[in-house]
C-alpha cells in the first residue's frame, strides 16, 4: 500500500493532467458534432465485431443443444408433411361404357417399388383390403395396361406385372382389329410379343395394339403399344408380331386398379360353353 501511495505522489502531475485531457477530449466529443459522430461509428463497429465473435463463440459452444432443438423441430415438421400419412380414403372414379353395357371405377395409386429386370417382375403399390382391392384386379397407367393384382394386404398390395412368363392380354390388332395374345419377350422392359394372328393377314408396322375386354378385368381398348416388326412362326400360318409397349416401365410412378363391375358376370357366362365332344 505504501508502494501505490508512493507512485501517486511521485506521479501525480501526470496523472493529473492526463485526466483533465482525458475531460477535455470527452467534453469535445460531446458537444462538437463531427467528432461525435466519427466516435460513435467507430465505437458502433468496434463493439458490433465483438459482439459477433461472443456470438460465434457462444454458438459454437451451444452447438449441440441447437442441433438436438433442431431435429426435435425437424422432427415434429416431419409428422405434418401430407405426404407421411397414409391416406385411407381414395377418390374413385366410374367411367360407363354405354355402348358395352360395362361400368368399370378406378381408384388412384402410386407404385412404391418394383422390378423390370427379373424374370417376373412386380410392383407394390400403396393401397390394400382399406381401399377395396381384391386379388385379380386389373392395374393400368395413362399409357397402358401395368398388370394384376397378386396379393392383398391391408396398406398395400402386390401387383405382378405384365413384364411377366404367365401373363397373357387378350389384344386386338388396331380399332375393332384381329385378336391375339400379348406376351412379354422375357429381355427388354419395353417389348412384348403378341401371337395367334393368322399370317394371312396384312399387319403393318406401327400399327396400335389394344386392350380386346374379353376376360372383363380391363376395359376394351386401352393402349398397350405398338407394332414394330414381324415374322412367321415356323411350321405355322401364324404371325409373330414384335410390340413396343407405349408405357415405360422403368419410370412409372402412379397407376389405377380396376374394379370391374362385370367380370363376375362375363366369367360365369364363360364357364357356361360346353366342352367340344371327343
Amino acid at each position: 500500500m505504501q508502494n501505490l501511495f508512493a507512485f501517486l505522489r511521485r506521479f501525480r502531475v501526470f496523472i493529473f493532467f492526463s485526466a483533465l485531457q482525458f475531460l477535455c477530449l470527452v467534453l469535445y466529443i460531446q458537444f462538437v458534432s463531427f467528432p461525435k459522430s466519427v466516435y460513435l461509428s467507430t465505437a458502433s463497429t468496434f463493439n458490433g465485431k465483438i459482439k459477433s465473435v461472443e456470438g460465434k463463440l457462444t454458438n459454437h459452444f451451444d452447438l449441440e443443444e441447437n442441433n438436438t432443438a433442431l431435429r426435435l423441430e425437424n422432427a415434429q415438421l416431419r409428422k405434418r408433411v401430407f405426404t407421411n400419412f397414409y391416406r385411407v380414403d381414395r377418390a374413385k372414379t366410374q367411367v360407363n361404357d354405354t355402348a358395352y353395357e360395362q361400368s368399370f371405377s378406378y381408384i388412384p395409386t402410386k407404385i412404391i417399388n418394383g422390378s423390370v429386370m427379373r424374370r417376373n417382375n412386380y410392383f407394390t403399390i400403396d393401397i390394400g383390403k382399406r381401399q377395396g382391392i381384391k386379388k385379380n384386379m386389373g392395374v393400368i397407367s395413362p399409357n397402358g395396361v401395368v398388370g394384376i393384382v397378386f396379393k392383398v394386404g391391408d396398406h398395400f398390395s402386390l401387383v405382378k406385372s405384365v413384364l411377366t412368363q404367365d401373363i397373357n392380354l387378350d389384344v386386338m390388332i388396331g380399332v375393332d382389329g384381329p385378336r391375339g395374345i400379348l406376351k412379354w419377350d422375357g429381355f427388354h422392359p419395353k417389348t412384348g410379343i403378341v401371337t395367334g394372328v393368322s399370317s394371312d393377314l396384312n399387319i403393318k408396322k406401327n400399327t396400335r395394339i389394344y386392350t380386346l375386354g374379353a376376360s372383363g378385368i380391363f376395359p376394351k381398348g386401352i393402349k398397350l403399344g405398338t407394332v414394330i416388326s414381324k415374322s412367321r412362326v415356323e411350321d405355322q400360318a401364324l404371325w409373330n408380331l414384335e410390340v413396343r409397349f407405349s408405357e415405360d416401365y422403368r419410370t412409372l410412378h402412379s397407376a389405377y386398379v380396376v374394379h370391374s363391375l362385370i367380370r363376375k358376370e362375363l366369367q360365369a357366362l364363360q364357364l357356361e360353353i360346353p366342352e367340344d365332344p371327343e
